[in-house]
């Protein structure tokens, strides 16, 4: 840890010339290899000395002789580089396929614990750039400001996919040529009115407002496959086998509301599991109907009832969104198959206002 730099450089520089000298040592002229030899002798002495000075001198002179023997090429670097590049892909792949994988909150189902997309229409212009700037690296907040050109007519909306996590919308005209914006077609539409057939006068605001990107959290896909889930976890799955949803291809998070074998009745705002009621923080924060909670929503069929329960089926789970009112979740569609499950949200790590931390 206190050993000088150039003393380390130095010491690096034997291992390699000597790691040189035995591979080549076959096919390496006498007179260079004695040369090598004696250089590698020359910087040891300096360096039971002591001496900076001649400590750097020798290094150098060695350094200058293995790179007569051995010019680097552009051939090294290129290949150099693409080995760095191919074992970072790997790592991640690695660490995406059977760690932690990257997903982004599209929706405010699980609000406000976890926040989805939010769209804030507003009447001034948006801030200067800088402040622009600062609102995006803390909050992920993007603004738009979408002015007609001319008298004109929306035809439609198309939603375009950039790398992972970026969702844009390009609104397409009658007559002006189409403008892309950093928002989501659904929340155009819900939030900014926005939507095909609505006509706009020249100057007239189409979308003007703030966009907050959903959080963006690391799942675990380790923990589940050692221990059993708990009650109250964030838990991803995937949809698919689910009939009753219509996109099987989709990722859901939610809250583990019921394991197997539960019975579970909704007597709003109050969750009652196994005859009493729900513990944990989580079912307690939403019960407690504070601080944007609500409490829990009736459901469908069985959980429509306050006087009936529902028992989770063996090998499923039941899942439900901390928003419960605005929340697609297991009282629609039914519980969730165990083989569907993907992980526990862990850690929300971006943006960094307001949820920035371990998820509960």
């Amino acid at each position: 840890m206190f050993t000088p730099r150039y003393v380390k450089h130095s010491k690096l520089l034997i291992r390699h010339a000597q790691k040189y000298l035995r591979y080549k040592r076959d096919i390496l002229e006498p007179t260079s290899y004695d040369l090598i030899a004696a250089d590698i002798r020359r910087l040891r002495a300096a360096l039971k000395q002591r001496d900076q000075k001649q400590i750097e001198a020798r290094a150098e002179d060695l350094d200058a002789k293995l790179h007569e023997l051995l010019p680097v090429t552009w051939e090294s670097h290129w290949r150099e580089n693409c080995e760095v590049i191919l074992v970072a892909i790997v790592v991640a792949v690695g660490i995406r396929s059977y760690f932690l994988q990257p997903f982004k909150i599209p929706t405010g189902s699980m609000q406000p614990t976890l926040n989805g997309i939010i769209g804030h229409p507003m009447t001034s212009p948006p801030p200067n750039i800088l402040q622009q700037v600062a609102e995006f690296v803390l909050r992920g907040r993007n603004y738009v400001n979408v002015i007609a050109a001319e008298d004109d007519e929306v035809l439609q909306i198309q939603r375009q996919k950039f790398l992972f996590f970026f969702t844009w919308s390009r609104i397409v005209f009658q007559h002006q040529k189409p403008i892309r914006v950093y928002c989501p077609p659904e929340q155009l539409s819900a939030d900014f009115r926005v939507s095909p057939g609505i006509r706009y006068r020249r100057g007239e605001v189409i979308a003007r407002g703030a966009v907050d990107t959903g959080d963006q959290v690391f799942v675990d896909k380790l923990s589940y496959n050692f221990v059993k889930p708990h009650r109250g976890d964030v838990f991803v799955f995937r949809t698919k086998n689910i009939p009753d949803i219509g996109d099987q291809s989709q990722f859901y998070i939610k809250r583990l509301a019921g394991l197997p074998g539960d019975t579970l009745r909704i007597e709003p705002p109050k969750l009652h599991v196994n005859g009493k009621l729900a513990e944990g923080y989580g079912f307690e924060r939403v019960m407690g109907a504070k601080d944007g909670y609500r409490g829990y929503g009736p459901g469908h069929a069985a959980m429509s009832d306050p006087m009936k329960t529902y028992r989770v089926p063996e090998h499923s789970y039941y899942a439900m969104g901390d928003n419960s009112y605005n929340s697609y979740d297991s009282r629609w569609w039914g519980p969730v198959p165990e083989r569907n499950l993907v992980g526990r949200g862990l850690f929300v790590y971006w943006p960094f206002i307001p949820h920035w931390g371990l998820i509960r």
